[in-house]
């Protein structure tokens, strides 16, 4: 079997296809969107190098796929091709997020305060992936003004960065025993 080319040289002037062939711009909203998408994937895998619990690196990998899943939907040309199945958010993921969310929710202490990102470097990261999910949720809304994003994504991808938030609290108590509260006195 005859090895792939990595680069094509296509991509030379600025453009790049989306799936089923049209030619966009590098600089176009649909691009920013599963650009925005791919980095945040990218950041989950540095987040699962860090966290310890086999489930929750279990549930990150679940996300990464999702993530590889809306990326696939986000670059697909509505217009000439038809979403394959793959490429699809169901209820259920949404469902098995909100269930996670909970669960680790429910093993905190209740928030009084504002905590800052960090505490510990697992926290630093799953703080990190909220925010780049906060990003990539509005380079989507951005790419939904103008192309229809099915609602599944835009719910999916909210649900994320609070998926992430907790997650951060968590790791930050399991690893440093206590989150860092915002000091509004602090001048």
């Amino acid at each position: 079997m005859k090895k792939s080319i990595v680069y094509t040289k296509t991509g030379d002037r600025g453009t790049t296809s989306l799936v089923g062939g049209k030619r966009v711009s590098k600089a176009d909203k649909r691009i920013e969107s599963y650009g925005a998408t791919d980095e945040l994937n990218s950041f989950v895998g540095l987040l699962m190098t860090e966290v310890n619990e086999k489930e929750d690196i279990d549930f990150l990998q679940f996300i990464q796929h999702k993530l590889f899943t809306i990326g696939s939907y986000l670059a697909t040309d509505r217009e000439s091709t038809e979403l394959r199945i793959e490429s699809r958010v169901t209820p259920e993921s949404i469902t098995r997020i909100e269930e996670e969310i909970d669960r680790i929710d429910g093993e905190l202490p209740q928030m009084n305060n504002f905590v800052l990102p960090g505490g510990c470097r697992s926290a630093a990261l799953a703080h990190v992936c909220r925010t780049v999910c906060r990003r990539a949720e509005r380079q989507i809304y951005r790419l939904h003004e103008t192309d229809e994003v099915e609602e599944p994504v835009l719910v999916f991808i909210n649900r994320l960065s609070d998926y992430f938030f907790v997650l951060a609290r968590k790791e930050c108590l399991l690893n440093s025993g206590k989150e860092i509260i915002w000091d509004y006195s602090c001048s």
